[in-house]
């Protein structure tokens, strides 16, 4: 679990990817590599994500940290790590999948919402935690008031962010970097514009 931290090193944004179709996903991907972004959060929302990350680990390899998201149980937990997941992601956390989590010793980030669920996630080894949902739960005014009561615990909030407010979460010295399904709009179009993709992009950078 310690390796999240080192993985999300130089990252500030997760692009959380959730098509209901495999080849999309992986043209998406493939952008999204060009544009230098590496870690990328496929979700199990739809039928095909196991179908969808076993073929994004054999297009792209090494060359991709590509974990799933929406883990909900230790079934769907060794499903993704059978299925070659870098990483997982949950929106929370019991205490069956923590126990899972720990025996599998695969990377993981897992969702919480308070601060107590913050203090029992980093009590238990995490060195990420996921702040789900972002904005229903206090935005950055909530992580900032986290923040200095756990400096040391480090968060991605996800769920709310987009390009209007990303700069105000990495702003904060408790971010690490944001989750954001904002960066694959793109992908819904026939024809995907760079340019845009790059201005897009530059909202999620973090503020000098």
């Amino acid at each position: 679990m310690s390796t999240v931290k080192t993985m999300l090193d130089g990252t500030t944004v997760i692009p959380v990817l959730a098509f209901t179709e495999v080849a999309p996903t992986l043209r998406m991907i493939e952008r999204m590599l060009g544009a230098g972004l590496k870690v990328i959060e496929l979700t199990r929302r739809s039928d095909v994500a196991r179908e969808t990350l076993r073929e994004a680990k054999k297009a792209f390899g090494a060359e991709a940290i590509v974990g799933m998201g929406t883990i909900l149980n230790p079934t769907q937990l060794q499903e993704s790590i059978d299925d070659g997941a870098d990483f997982g992601v949950s929106p929370g956390l019991t205490p069956d999948l923590l126990g899972a989590i720990k025996a599998s010793g695969l990377p993981f980030l897992p969702g919480t919402s308070t601060v107590s669920e913050a203090m029992t996630a980093s009590a238990a080894g995490f060195d990420v935690l996921k702040f789900f949902p972002a904005g229903q739960s206090g935005g950055p005014g909530y992580l900032k008031a986290m923040g200095a009561v756990l400096p040391d615990v480090m968060i991605c909030p996800t769920g709310g962010v987009s390009e209007t407010n990303a700069k105000d979460y990495l702003a904060l010295p408790n971010v690490i970097c944001v989750g954001a399904s904002a960066l694959s709009a793109p992908a819904s179009a026939d024809t995907f514009d760079a340019d845009g993709f790059a201005t897009l992009l530059k909202a999620f950078a973090r503020p000098a």
